[in-house]
């Protein structure tokens, strides 16, 4: 299981923790986390990183952004990736690990949806939320049980989880690529001419 995001608050970070400490013990959890937004969210991310370790063995936190190919290599070994934001305006991050032939479990928020196809190429974790522009989940620990689930589902498969990883990256390719970007541009120019 893999994180790849900067720790703010918009990304989950601390939820996924959270829910991490439900999945089944053999599972390795790698935090690709760094550049944190306040001191605050940082100390709540190392407190829940330390509370997992407590309780389970391979926790593993890299704090520093990696270069790209680093970055693809973790996203090509993982069994699947974790997308727990609770505001993502598209979710690039989804199409990165899709075209790593990687599973996504993601929050059914924002832009995210039109990325991952739940049950195809991953699995969307339902979320209601504060309409206050801040995301927050308004029942956090139904989200984190939610999300948990949905974590250990696609882990305890790994052929399920193998099976949306290639559905995701034929998704990434045939639908994000770049010749399908420049074909629904090209759509748009024809529609004005």
């Amino acid at each position: 299981m893999v994180f790849v995001g900067r720790i703010t608050r918009q990304k989950g970070l601390p939820l996924f923790l959270r829910a991490c400490a439900a999945l089944p013990p053999e599972v390795q959890v790698v935090l690709c986390a760094g550049a944190p937004d306040t001191p605050e969210i940082l100390a709540e991310v190392e407190g829940l990183v330390a509370s997992l370790r407590e309780d389970r063995s391979g926790v593993v936190w890299i704090p520093e952004m990696l270069p790209r190919a680093e970055v693809v290599a973790l996203l090509t070994q993982a069994t699947a990736f974790a997308c727990p934001s609770i505001y993502e305006p598209l979710g690039i991050v989804n199409l990165e690990a899709m075209a790593c032939e990687t599973a996504v479990i993601a929050t059914a928020t924002g832009g995210i949806p039109e990325v991952v196809v739940d049950g195809t190429t991953g699995v969307l974790v339902p979320i209601e939320q504060a309409t206050d522009g801040t995301g927050t989940p308004l029942d956090p620990e139904r989200y984190v049980a939610d999300f948990a689930a949905a974590l250990t589902s696609v882990v305890s498969s790994p052929d399920r989880a193998a099976e949306m990883g290639r559905a995701g990256r034929a998704r990434a390719i045939d639908s994000f690529g770049w010749p399908a970007i420049a074909e629904r541009t090209m759509e748009v120019y024809r529609s004005v001419l």
